[in-house]
Formats: structure tokens, sequence, C-alpha cells
């Protein structure tokens, strides 16, 4: 398992995991996979990454170790 972010930030922006998952063109099960710590591809982070607001540079912040 890998952690991550993801859940954090995207309830500290009042998001639920279906508009996260709208706003990255991803399913919502991939959002909870993600959230639970399961790997997923790169495009698939780059996606996120951007869905909550961010840029690329701040990856570390969404995927730390990453």
């Amino acid at each position: 398992m890998l952690h991550n972010s993801v859940k954090e930030i995207r309830e500290s922006l009042l998001m639920s995991k279906a508009e996260l998952a709208r706003k990255a063109d991803v399913s919502p099960l991939t959002i909870t996979r993600i959230e639970r710590g399961y790997p997923c591809r790169m495009e698939t982070m780059r996606k996120i990454i951007l869905a909550l607001g961010y840029n690329l540079t701040d990856k570390e912040k969404v995927f730390p170790g990453k």
C-alpha cells in the first residue's frame, strides 16, 4: 500500500469522490482505490493532481515519495 494525501486534500476542499472522479476523468472506484493506497498509473496521478487544483510540480504534496 502506498500512502498519499488524496483523501485529506479532497475532503479539505469539500469535494466528493464523484466530483473528483469527474474532474479527473477517472471512475469513482479508481478514486476509492487510490485513497486506500493502491498503486495507479502516472497518468492517473497527473489527472488527480490537476483535478485537485495543484500544479504538477506540487506532486509531492499529493503523492509523497513518488
